[in-house]
């Protein structure tokens, strides 16, 4: 799953104790694993090497220009959805043919900037995005590649807040659309419209919806095909699920032995957008025991990481693993199961200071028996984690740092009060 081992009573990180890391950095502190990191995206590339898809690592899960340089040294391309994420990529050395480009409201300036860039292909959202695509173009005497984002009116079985491929969604158009809006603009003389691109949600963790979402995004381009368009690209988006919990998704091979067969000897070039499956293992967060509280039938744990830090467990409902890092011999996690109670386990909240009552990270959890000062690792935070961080309570932001071996470094310096107000002095 990936390289966060407890040894000999405490967790590693590859092979660095995450104390150690604490110690030396401080925290709160993302902790990541460049061997996770590897392992998980080479998974994907094998697992889908007979489609010899271009691998376009989801930015927007993990942006840190570090990471996408890694990545892109293994011949992933990106898929970005901002002009601030496409400067990340292009940054990081990434091929800007490889460079995929979603969202349903991109800016003029941010499409001039992709445009520049020469991307390899726009990710169409709507009619008018498309119209305003040909006119830019047109006006810089260009012609570019773009794929029509169709809605397959799936449902991914996932939550509300990241289901993204049903009718009723904000993002792309539906099937019939799709049909009427490759009549209308299929000709257009700087926007060639080659592909369709589909992401119905995510974390999607059984294969059903993509066999049916990939079954109708076929289907339609068989149709198109016949009525005389060119088209030559499926991009299959992302959303493939993580081990929040041991065995909670499939692996990369079993989304792949679902998906293959229906876009065997189709022809068409195939895009991926992992993301989640890639970076969410590849991460932690630690944070520092402050307080213990005991209110009414209630325990808290109060540490010094926050929803600033870590909003998903606010926003999604989101549930991650949490565990002291250095528990003793007698308390090491056998597993990763929400529900782990060993014998003199504790039932406590992970909270954060923040002035919410939302701010917390785990619920309901049985723990060890926890200190001031002693660390709790949360787990797979690799994706949604860092990137979703803010500034909220004028709390800098945590520093990130990779591990490769034996061995870290700092990727990203924990911010200063400074730097809280840096644009504000103007």
């Amino acid at each position: 799953m990936d390289h966060f081992v407890y040894q000999r009573g405490e967790l590693y990180c590859e092979q660095v104790p995450v104390r150690r890391i604490a110690d030396e950095v401080g925290t709160p502190v993302y902790v990541y694993s460049q061997r996770t990191f590897l392992d998980h995206y080479v998974r994907v590339r094998e697992a889908f090497a007979e489609l010899n898809p271009i691998i376009c690592f989801s930015v927007k899960c993990c942006q840190n220009i570090h990471i996408c340089r890694l990545l892109a040294g293994q011949g992933a391309g990106f898929d970005v959805v901002s002009g601030g994420e496409l400067f990340r990529a292009l940054t990081a050395g990434a091929d800007p043919s490889k460079i995929v480009y979603a969202g349903a409201g991109k800016t003029d300036a941010e499409i001039h900037q992709a445009i520049e860039a020469g991307i390899g292909w726009f990710n169409i959202e709507s009619e008018p995005e498309l119209e305003n695509l040909q006119r830019l173009a047109a006006a810089r005497g260009t012609r570019v590649r773009a794929a029509l984002r169709i809605n397959p009116d799936v449902d991914p079985r996932t939550h509300v807040y990241t289901t993204t491929g049903k009718k009723e969604t904000k993002f792309g158009v539906d099937l019939e659309r799709a049909r009427r809006t490759f009549e209308q603009y299929g000709g257009q003389p700087n926007v060639h419209l080659c592909g369709l691109h589909l992401h119905i949600g995510s974390p999607v963790n059984t294969v059903e919806p993509y066999v049916e979402a990939v079954s109708r995004a076929v289907a339609l381009s068989a149709q198109l095909r016949q009525a005389g368009f060119e088209i030559d690209t499926l991009d299959i988006g992302g959303g493939f699920g993580a081990d929040y919990e041991v065995e909670q998704a499939p692996d990369a091979a079993d989304y792949a032995d679902a998906v293959i067969p229906l876009l065997r000897g189709t022809g068409l070039r195939v895009l991926m957008e992992p993301g989640r499956s890639i970076a969410a293992n590849a991460g932690i967060l630690v944070g520092k025991v402050l307080f213990v509280k005991q209110s009414g039938t209630k325990k808290f744990v109060i540490v010094d990481a926050a929803m600033t830090d870590l909003i998903r467990p606010a926003l999604y409902q989101a549930r991650h693993f949490a565990w002291p890092v250095c528990p003793g011999e007698g308390y090491c996690p056998p597993a990763r199961k929400f529900d782990l109670r060993l014998p003199g386990t504790v039932e406590v909240d992970i909270v954060g200071p923040v002035c919410e009552s939302s701010d917390f990270l785990a619920k309901d959890r049985y723990l060890p028996p926890l200190a001031r000062d002693e660390y709790v690792a949360v787990f797979t935070t690799g994706a949604y984690g860092f990137v979703m961080s803010s500034q909220y309570n004028s709390r800098p932001r945590a520093p990130e740092v990779l591990v490769a071996g034996d061995s870290y470094r700092v990727i990203r310096r924990r911010e200063t009060y400074e730097d809280l107000i840096a644009a504000e002095r103007l």
